[in-house]
């Protein structure tokens, strides 16, 4: 029940661009910000290696960086539990140490992996990768 609520009210909390990295994105709260933030807590299981590792959600965007590179693209909410993301724009960067937590964000996301959040947490998982992220306060 929790869950169904939340699928409808996901496609509200999604604002118009997505930037090219998520250092670009306007600030929550401004007309073209995101409408919610969220850190990774977990990347398959392991710490982020950056503490600046998140996932933005705009209106019909998402944005991510697990500390080096932006990822991005355009993001459905589909009413089974799935995120369909694409198609992609990824910056490419070498960033030593974070490469192998970014290639497996952007391999999450562009498996339009299900997701379900609860009480200020999300999980994302596809049939490679899993995440787990807290809602950064607005």
């Amino acid at each position: 029940m929790i869950r169904q609520a939340l699928l409808a009210a996901l496609p509200l909390l999604a604002a118009c661009a997505t930037p090219q990295t998520v250092a670009d994105a306007e600030p929550e709260g401004s007309p073209n910000g995101p409408l919610t933030t969220w850190a990774f807590v977990s990347i398959d299981g392991q710490k982020p290696v950056s503490d600046r590792a998140e996932l933005r959600i705009y209106q019909k965007r998402i944005a991510a960086t697990v500390g080096c590179n932006g990822l991005g693209g355009d993001l459905e909410l589909t009413k089974d539990g799935r995120m369909k993301v694409g198609p992609m724009v990824l910056t490419m960067m070498y960033c030593e140490g974070l490469m192998e937590q970014e290639r497996a964000v952007s391999e999450l996301l562009g498996a339009s992996p299900n997701f379900f959040i609860e009480n200020g947490r999300m999980g994302i998982k596809s049939g490679q990768h899993v995440a787990e992220l807290v809602r950064k306060r607005d």
